[in-house]
């Protein structure tokens, strides 16, 4: 599987994961809906970029900084969002979930195929 799907699909299962983590939260318990939908969606835009960057970067711990960083700049925009509240509950899944993608696009996305030219 080419790193970009890669990251689509695995951005997709951890972020629904992400979303799910909410429900320690008691406050967010009514939001549940929106929460996993938002972080899915977070986790998709994740996986693109760290797939993206696999693709440009074979390096396993560059590609793994990579994903933490973005995982982290996606959450915090949530958290910017929410006004600053509940911000270790979103910041460390995020940082988690972008992590693991840059770890999984780098070791078990296939390359892309060379095209002719």
């Amino acid at each position: 599987m080419n790193k970009i799907l890669l990251g689509i699909i695995l951005g997709a299962v951890l972020g629904a994961l992400d979303g799910a983590t909410a429900w320690f939260t008691p406050e967010a318990r009514s939001q549940m809906l929106g929460i996993i939908i938002g972080s899915t969606i977070k986790g998709v835009i994740a996986g693109i970029a760290a797939g993206w960057f696999a693709r440009k970067v074979q390096n396993l711990w560059a590609g793994l900084a990579f994903g933490l960083f973005v995982g982290l700049l996606l959450a915090y925009a949530i958290v910017a969002m929410g006004g600053g509240k509940y911000f270790f509950e979103i910041m460390l899944p995020g940082g988690i979930v972008g992590a693991i993608l840059g770890f999984a696009t780098q070791r078990y996305g296939a390359p892309a195929l060379a095209t002719a030219k």
